[in-house]
């Protein structure tokens, strides 16, 4: 068994893509995934599966598509790969709740932070399938704009630590 952490896009954001908790537990349930635990109302699941990440991946953007009638995009990340994402944080001395990882499906271009729009105090780095960006004054107020993150969906400091911590144990 493989454990994973499963990253719902656009989902209870902002009153778009309204999904209950209990019923992406739900889903993923119906899905055969054990041990399924969903973080907050953004879109966080936890669980275990033989299926490879890949499998993953399609059976719950398929199924979260017969719900929704759209597209939800869903990034899947293992235990070790989501404690690999809070360790390489280059923000670390920085508030865990204005910096974030931006989660995308590939590694991001080696370019991508070249076209930045909007920037004011953020601080922006590359990781292997993530973008890093700490929000000096915080998130509400920015401008911030990177092309390549725009398929991605991003989650604080906090909320990946404690979607590491449950993944491992």
């Amino acid at each position: 068994m493989y454990s994973y952490i499963a990253l719902l896009r656009a989902v209870n954001v902002g009153g778009t893509g309204k999904l209950p908790m209990s019923q992406l537990k739900a889903m993923c349930e119906s899905l055969g995934f054990a041990k399924v635990r969903t973080y907050i109302a953004s879109g966080n699941v936890v669980f275990t599966s033989k299926l490879s990440a890949t499998s993953v991946k399609a059976k719950l953007e398929a199924c979260l598509k017969a719900y929704a009638g759209k597209p939800v995009g869903v990034l899947v990340r293992t235990a070790e790969e989501m404690a690999a994402v809070l360790e390489g944080n280059p923000f670390k001395s920085a508030a865990p709740n204005r910096t974030v990882a931006i989660f995308l499906d590939a590694p991001p271009p080696p370019d991508a932070l070249d076209d930045m729009r909007g920037q004011q105090d953020e601080e922006a780095a590359l990781g292997v399938r993530e973008i890093y960006v700490h929000y000096g004054a915080g998130m509400a107020d920015s401008k911030l704009k990177i092309a390549a993150a725009a398929n991605g969906t991003a989650r604080n400091m906090n909320t990946v630590a404690k979607l590491a911590e449950w993944a491992s144990s």
